[in-house]
């Protein structure tokens, strides 16, 4: 990650006094991957998952607790972002819930599920048999 500390002066009536804070920059731990799907911190975990569990009411420190290999910081910066970029964030998330669909229905398309209990109840009871 660039990290890095820059100074930033704050003049209060023309001057007369002076205040220098130091803001910290870092660049957001998103990486995305050969098929355009963002992951947070150099981990396998997806930017949806980590909304959506922020969505359903999760903290950063329960969403690193459901998924360990997620740090702490990154998680505060990803839902920090989310916050700030809500448009943007909820664009790519539609977009990839739609490419989802997309896919679902081309499996759905290729494969009958239609009475694929039944078959494999009737697998199991012959397995059983033998």
């Amino acid at each position: 990650m660039n990290d890095y500390l820059q100074k930033v002066s704050l003049n209060e009536l023309e001057g007369v006094k002076t205040m220098e804070l130091l803001t910290y920059t870092t660049q957001l731990p998103f990486q995305k991957d050969t098929q355009g799907v963002i992951r947070v911190g150099g981990t396998r975990v997806t930017l949806e998952t980590v909304i959506k569990a922020f969505k359903n009411g999760a903290t950063c420190e329960e969403i690193v607790y459901q998924y360990p290999s997620l740090d702490l910081a990154d998680v505060y910066a990803v839902i920090g972002y989310y916050l700030k970029n809500r448009a943007q964030v909820e664009t790519y998330l539609e977009e990839r819930r739609k490419k989802a669909d997309l896919i679902r229905n081309e499996i759905n398309a290729h494969f009958d599920s239609k009475g694929i209990r039944e078959r494999l109840l009737k697998r199991r009871v012959h397995k059983r048999q033998l």
